[in-house]
């Protein structure tokens, strides 16, 4: 197994083992690799489509049975599992707030890091409709997520938010 060490980046995915080289792999195991990715490429979409569409329930069940959720602002704190994870953003971001708004989600690294655990870094921008009516960028981040395979089904074991710009 290699040890991959990286610098300057979350717990979650600094000095994790990850699964050999792709040269080491059978073409099964290729084909389950790519496979998975792609899987968990439509998870980090699914989130954004989701919760644009105020669908929490479908948005809750992204979650692993105790995954976590947590924020980017100022004083906010992790939500555990589906149940929790829905009622925080029924809560806080019910349909009347920002109508017409969505999520742009780009930059997406996925790592396996076992058969059935990844990690993944990914980059969004949360659009809102301005004055003008137009489409404007609100706030913008990345995300940092621990994935896990559960019942066969990938979903975030832990999904971090960081928000690194917001329009005053």
């Amino acid at each position: 197994m290699v040890l991959v060490v990286s610098v300057g980046c979350d717990h979650a995915q600094a000095q994790q083992p990850t699964l050999p080289s792709k040269a080491h792999l059978s073409l099964e195991q290729r084909l389950q690799l790519m496979e998975d990715k792609d899987a968990i490429r439509e998870l980090l979409i699914a989130y954004g489509r989701d919760f644009d569409k105020r669908d929490f329930t479908a948005y809750s069940h992204l979650f692993a049975s105790d995954g976590v959720w947590v924020g980017g602002a100022d004083g906010s704190h992790p939500y555990t599992g589906p149940t929790a994870i829905r009622e925080f953003v029924t809560k806080t971001y019910p349909p009347s707030s920002y109508p017409g708004s969505f999520h742009i989600m780009s930059s997406m690294s996925i790592q396996m890091r076992a058969e059935d655990t990844a990690t993944a870094w990914s980059r969004w921008t949360y659009m809102v409709l301005g004055s003008d009516g137009k489409p404007t960028p609100f706030a913008a981040g990345h995300y940092e997520d621990t994935l896990v395979r559960e019942a066969g089904v990938w979903r975030f074991k832990r999904r971090q938010v960081f928000a690194e710009a917001k329009q005053p």
